[in-house]
């Protein structure tokens, strides 16, 4: 296939959403914590309008509609993600007011201050964490929330293995109180930060992912992209394992002011 001279950092982006569409969650969550997040956020009526931005499938999503009030759009550039978004939906009889479209998080289809309430669960990070809060802040009322889960340091140190590991990936990747006061000058009121539980990453994330994994070495065995791509799955897993006390995803909510 086209994919063989590719590097680990290139992946074919049509193999990873076709690896994530076989497992609920596209990043660690959990329904609990999406459930807490959604009890700091104030004011939610039938009326309300909420983005989900870089959706997914939907799995958090789902639980927001079925905890809180108002209209929810997903959004995510990935078309398979949308469809069976759509799909689980429609199964779970919310399609009245839960509809997800394609689109890119860097051109939002919203009208300035149209939105209550702006989600978005381990994807702010593809267009990053200051330059998504200060953009997405025109399409919410004032008054209006925005609430995001994030990758951070626990610590102000950390072993290089992992620092250089991150820095890689993400460099963006900061302490809390750095990305509290990212969020404050971006034009929020911090209103609650909390560290999301071992759990999310584990059971809801990597332990799921083990099925899918042997799955999708077998249907793309002699594809080396794709036997890269699980490698570096499961590479993060370790990393996280071995060194989870120094970071981990955290809740960041604000309040437009």
């Amino acid at each position: 296939m086209s994919n063989e001279n590719k590097s680990i950092h290139e992946f074919d982006l049509n193999l990873i959403c076709e690896y994530f569409s076989g497992v609920e969650r596209q990043g660690p969550g959990s329904p609990e914590v999406t459930i807490k997040a959604l009890s700091f956020i104030d004011n939610l009526t039938n009326g309300s309008y909420i983005a989900d931005i870089g959706c997914g499938t939907g799995g958090q999503t789902m639980v927001m509609a079925q905890n809180t009030p108002g209209h929810i759009t997903g959004i995510d550039l990935f078309p398979g993600f949308i469809d069976l978004f759509n799909g689980n939906a429609k199964k779970l009889g919310l399609q009245d007011r839960v509809d997800g479209i394609v689109g890119s998080m860097d051109n939002l289809p919203f009208k300035k201050d149209e939105l209550d309430l702006i989600w978005s669960e381990g994807a702010i990070y593809n267009i990053g964490f200051e330059r998504g809060l200060r953009e997405w802040r025109k399409f919410l009322k004032a008054g209006g929330y925005i609430a995001v889960s994030e990758i951070s340091w626990f610590t102000k140190e950390r072993p290089s293995e992992l620092n250089e590991f991150w820095q890689d990936a993400y460099s963006e990747i900061d302490t809390i109180p750095n990305k509290v006061e990212q969020m404050q000058n971006s034009g929020y009121v911090p209103v609650a930060t909390f560290i999301l539980p071992e759990n999310c990453w584990t059971e809801h994330f990597y332990v799921p992912q083990v099925a899918a994994q042997e799955a999708f070495l077998k249907k793309y065995a002699d594809n080396k992209t794709a036997v890269e791509f699980i490698v570096n799955q499961q590479d993060e897993a370790q990393l996280y394992d071995k060194y989870k006390e120094y970071y981990g995803y955290v809740f960041y909510i604000g309040k437009k002011v």
